[in-house]
C-alpha cells in the first residue's frame, strides 16, 4: 500500500460502477491498493465478486452489488446498500457505459433510450443523490467517466457522444450546486485496450490518431482518478481531464 499522504485513501469508501472489468476494475484495484474500501457495482454479480475478492486479498473490505446503472430504482438501491454497509461514501466513480456503433439513420428509439439511460440518465441519478448525501454528511468527491466522443466528431456513435456531452455539462453544474463540500469532476478517456478492443482491427489495437500514436493501457487511467479523488485536490472541481494520448 502507498504511504504517500497525497494518495492515502485509508478508510475511504469508494463506489465504482462498471467496476467488474476494464477501466472500472483498474480504478477499483488502484484505490484498494491505497487503503480504500470498495463497492463494486455492475450487472453481473459473479464478475463483481471476483473484483471484490481481489480487493479483500489486499486487506480491504469490499462489497459486490448487481445493478443496472441506467435504472433509477437500482441506482437508489446501490446507494442505500453502500450506506447501510459502510455508513458513508467518500468517492463515487460513475464509470458504467456502452457505445454500440450504429449508423445514425438506423438508430431505433429503443437503442437511443438504452444508450442515454446508461450513459446519462442513470449517472445523473447516482451523482445527484450521492452528492446530496455527501453534502449532508462528510463531503466527498464524484468522478464522471466521459469519452473523447463527447469532445470531437465521432461517426456511428452519435447518441453515445451526445450522452457523454450531457455528462460533461452535468459535472460543471453539480460542482456548482453542491460546493464547497462536494467536488465533481470528469475524466474523458480516449481509446483504451480493455476487453472492448477485442473487436478492433489489429491496426486499431496498435495505433491511434493521437500525439502518442497508440491506445492507452488500462492502468494508465488510474493516476487521473487518484488525483481527482485525493483530498489534496481540494481546489479542483468542475474540471474535465483528458486521458486520451493527445487525440486530435
Amino acid at each position: 500500500m502507498s504511504t504517500d499522504p497525497l494518495f492515502d485513501f485509508d478508510g475511504r469508501i469508494v463506489i465504482v460502477t462498471g467496476g467488474s472489468r476494464g477501466l472500472g476494475r483498474q480504478m477499483a484495484l488502484a484505490f484498494a491498493e491505497r487503503g480504500a474500501d470498495l463497492v463494486i457495482a455492475s450487472r453481473k454479480l459473479d464478475a463483481c465478486e471476483l473484483v471484490a475478492d481481489d480487493c479483500r486479498r489486499l486487506g480491504r473490505r469490499a462489497m459486490a452489488f448487481a445493478m443496472h446503472a441506467g435504472r433509477w430504482p437500482e441506482c437508489d438501491a446501490l446507494l442505500d446498500a453502500a450506506y447501510a454497509t459502510f455508513g458513508r461514501v467518500d468517492v463515487l466513480i460513475n464509470n458504467a457505459g456502452m457505445s454500440p456503433a450504429c449508423p445514425s439513420h438506423d438508430v431505433s428509439e429503443a437503442l437511443f433510450d438504452a444508450v442515454l439511460n446508461l450513459n446519462f440518465k442513470g449517472p445523473f441519478r447516482l451523482a445527484s443523490q450521492c452528492a446530496q448525501r455527501m453534502n449532508e454528511g462528510y463531503g466527498g468527491c464524484i468522478i464522471n467517466i466521459s469519452s473523447s466522443g463527447s469532445l470531437m466528431p465521432t461517426p456511428m456513435i452519435v447518441p453515445y457522444g451526445a450522452a457523454k456531452a450531457a455528462l460533461n455539462a452535468m459535472t460543471v453544474s453539480l460542482a456548482a450546486e453542491y460546493a464547497p463540500k462536494v467536488r465533481v469532476n470528469t475524466i474523458s478517456p480516449g481509446p483504451f485496450l480493455t476487453d472492448i478492443a477485442e473487436a478492433w482491427t489489429p491496426d486499431m489495437r496498435e495505433s491511434a490518431p493521437s500525439a502518442l500514436g497508440r491506445p492507452g493501457r488500462p492502468e494508465e487511467i488510474v493516476t487521473a482518478a487518484l488525483m481527482l479523488a485525493s483530498p489534496a485536490s481540494s481546489f479542483t472541481t468542475g474540471a474535465l481531464i483528458r486521458v486520451d494520448g493527445g487525440l486530435r
